[in-house]
């Protein structure tokens, strides 16, 4: 199968993922200021699934542009991990639900964590058939320390919601500082290719 078939594919479901959540978003019986006060921690947690969300879909486009085409490794790994993120809708649900409760952030909290071993797997299922191909350059293998900084924020995340929950969701939101950039930290670029027609130095 091709790579891009694979990408519009994940794009259509993740697109989906954001709807939903945003659909579960109701309108407060009470009117005005006060209203809008008493779904502000639901609107927070539905920013930061969005964001969560958004980073993986710009990463998963950024991974699978490196390959032409895919194998089933990539296929089932990537299945996985589509799987994984279509339960964050529901565990935000859960968590207004339940009020903000240790057992709830702590399944948002565990979600997010395995989302990113998700991720990894496709990563590394990628890698391997680059690897295979011969195209598989320094800057490939140069992003897994970030997903060791993740994996390490989202366990000090539900060691955190046994004590302070909102201060456990404040820690899951520092993964998106590591990945809002998906080269950062990389240091082989490729240089664009000269224009055309452009003077000789």
């Amino acid at each position: 199968m091709t790579a891009g078939r694979l990408e519009a594919f994940s794009d259509g479901v993740i697109a989906v993922i954001i709807t939903i959540m945003v659909l579960e978003i109701h309108v407060p019986k009470q009117d005005g200021l006060a209203g809008l006060w008493s779904v502000a921690p639901r609107l927070a947690v539905y920013l930061l699934s969005f964001f969560m969300v958004g980073i993986y879909w710009i990463n998963h486009h950024e991974l699978i542009r490196r390959t032409e085409s895919v194998d089933y490794r990539v296929l089932w790994a990537n299945l996985i991990f589509l799987f994984v993120l279509s339960l964050v809708p529901y565990f935000v649900d859960y968590l207004d639900e339940k009020n903000f409760s240790t057992f709830a952030t702590l399944l948002y909290d565990v979600t997010m964590l395995v989302a990113g071993m998700a991720f990894f797997l496709l990563r590394w299922a990628v890698i391997r058939r680059q690897w295979y191909a011969g195209s598989l350059r320094k800057q490939d293998t140069s992003e897994l320390w970030k997903h060791g900084v993740c994996l390490g924020i989202y366990l000090l995340a539900i060691a955190m919601a046994f004590y302070k929950p909102w201060l456990s969701l404040v820690i899951t939101g520092l993964v998106t500082l590591v990945w809002v950039v998906p080269e950062a930290g990389v240091k082989e670029h490729r240089k664009a290719p000269p224009a055309e027609n452009a003077p000789i130095e």
